[in-house]
């Protein structure tokens, strides 16, 4: 089952810029504004630039790729998820949702007719090789044996396919180097693991405590082999490293998790509860379906939080209210999430044009059920609403399911059968404790006055075009700017830490820890993170008797 297109990375990613301010010269080091004359002929330089680099763009576009566009939008009239894949596209879904793709393991960006390195993927091929670095131009792809093709103005797209194949073929890379020498560079493709991808861990101390964090950005599975590694799996490692180091508390950060496999979130869920319901499914006119965790083993017993935001979808609203419904984590985050209650499934057009004479025809991502708690209510709009309320950054900008065009309706149905968890002793005070500690905090407060100018700045569709009205209006915004910077300059106290298995690495990939050490920084940043970490010193458990604690469930 699949997602929408809420999360669709691509190993053609490509780079962006910051906006350039057309008023200040950067070409010095002088603090001089330019004159009307100067700043005027730079806008339209910068203005052209950019037109130039959109119609190039364009002009790469073939006609299949109108045909997509042309498709879409006749399917998107049913909703907002029901999609058309291009064979093309479909092979780079299934690569996001993996997590995980055979080739050299680089990130390409075109400009100019120019095929460069933007960014060299740890645990690659290139990454191994250490022959390529970023800034690097491919000019030529060759496969063994073969003599090589041109890529100079070349389509991206198209380039890809003839540097992307199977794991242990080799390619002949002709290259021109940042210093300006070209060599030919011989790579034997591998499979590419997405670090970011994939879910990942941290030590938390506070005081003399110790907590733990798993970051989960998607909930990925490989579609074709779903023993490989998936996020249900993943998840249950780290909370069993995550155990053996001794934390306290658990904190599951699902914020901007767009959402992914439907069957890892149930096998996920049934990590932190004994056994029961997780999530009801329903098709159109037929009874509701109800998935259940069957394994009374419990990985996690322990105090819980999960976090979620505005961008929190589809499979991690079903974990997100599932643990509510049991009582068994505090939410904490937006007003509410996305709002995403509907499941797709991916059907290749082959399974349905007969007599096919044009080879791959893609596929089509059709919405075919409603989910819905165990409580009886759907996300779809609604979203999970938050146990304790917090402003962030997207609080009033209009980018929930309830937003999109021609999404499908809230309903609801029976609940399902099942117990909350008696795990907590003070749950509710808990709840309540946390509601007031975010009520009187002063980050809070400057977060949410950033959300709102943000709100204002979108809403702004008047721009003056008189010179010194519109300097003044830039000056304005750089001083909100400055004011708001603040907020990344918040200090938690906090101290955070990669687990043991994790620092090992670390001697042979100094990448991954550039990685980790920026993570570990951020959430130290982060006020989010610190309530999660003071609602996990409040809750106090029960002595649970009787039940059989996982080593590594799943």
């Amino acid at each position: 089952t699949y997602d929408s297109k809420l999360d669709q990375g691509s190993m053609e990613d490509t780079a962006t810029a910051e906006d350039a301010d057309p008023f200040e010269d950067d070409s010095t080091s002088s603090t001089k504004p330019l004159s009307p004359e100067e700043a005027e002929k730079k806008a339209r330089e910068t203005t052209k630039s950019t037109l130039d680099d959109y119609f190039d763009f364009v002009d790469d576009l073939e006609r299949k790729d109108w045909f997509v566009q042309y498709l879409n939008t006749i399917v998107e009239v049913f909703d907002p998820h029901t999609f058309y894949f291009a064979p093309d596209d479909k092979e780079k879904f299934d690569t996001s949702m993996s997590g995980k793709f055979e080739g050299i393991g680089a990130r390409l960006q075109k400009k100019k007719d120019q095929i460069k390195i933007v960014e060299i993927i740890s645990g690659g091929p290139v990454w191994r090789d250490q022959q390529l670095e970023v800034g690097d131009e491919i000019l030529k792809v060759g496969q063994e044996g073969e003599p090589p093709v041109d890529v100079v103005g070349m389509r991206l797209d198209d380039a890809i396919k003839f540097i992307k194949g199977p794991k242990g073929t080799v390619v002949n890379l002709t290259v021109r180097k940042v210093d300006g020498s070209v060599k030919v560079i011989s790579l034997t493709r591998d499979v590419v693991e997405l670090e970011e991808s994939y879910a990942k861990s941290a030590a938390i101390f506070k005081e003399n405590q110790k907590f733990g964090i798993i970051n989960l950005p998607k909930f990925y599975v490989d579609f074709e082999d779903y023993n490989e590694r998936n996020a249900a799996s993943d998840v249950a490692k780290e909370v069993e490293r995550l155990k053996q180091a001794g934390a306290e508390g658990l904190i599951l950060d699902l914020r901007d998790n767009g959402g992914g496999s439907l069957k890892t979130v149930v096998e996920m869920a049934g990590l932190f509860i004994k056994d029961g319901p997780i999530v009801q499914v329903r098709s159109t006119d037929k009874t509701p379906e109800v998935y259940n965790d069957k394994d009374e083993r419990i990985q996690w017993e322990g105090p819980l939080v999960i976090l979620v935001n505005e961008l929190s979808a589809s499979a991690s609203e079903i974990l997100a209210a599932a643990m509510q419904d049991y009582k068994r984590a505090v939410v904490i985050g937006s007003k509410q999430t996305f709002g995403k209650g509907t499941v797709q499934n991916v059907i290749p057009l082959a399974n349905i044009v007969r007599s096919n004479e044009h080879g791959d025809l893609g596929a089509i991502k059709l919405t075919t059920q409603k989910f819905y708690r165990i409580n009886g209510g759907s996300t779809q709009l609604e979203g999970v609403k938050s146990d304790v309320v917090v402003p962030d950054r997207y609080s009033y900008i209009d980018l929930g399911e309830r937003d999109q065009e021609n999404p499908l309706g809230w309903d609801k149905i029976s609940p399902a059968d099942y117990t909350p968890w008696e795990g907590y002793i003070d749950y509710e005070a808990t709840i309540a404790n946390s509601t007031q500690r975010m009520a009187q905090n002063k980050q809070i407060k400057l977060i949410e006055e950033n959300a709102k100018y943000i709100k204002e700045a979108q809403d702004e569709t008047v721009v003056s075009l008189k010179y010194d009205d519109y300097k003044k209006g830039l000056e304005e915004d750089k001083k909100r700017a400055k004011y708001f910077k603040t907020i990344s300059d918040y200090d938690s106290h906090l101290t955070f830490e990669s687990l043991k298995y994790e620092k090992e690495l670390f001697a042979k990939d100094s990448i991954l820890r550039e990685k980790r050490d920026r993570w570990h920084k951020d959430l130290a940043k982060d006020v989010y993170i610190e309530e999660a970490v003071n609602v996990l010193q409040d809750l106090k458990m029960h002595s649970i008797k009787n039940t059989k604690l996982a080593s590594v469930k799943g």
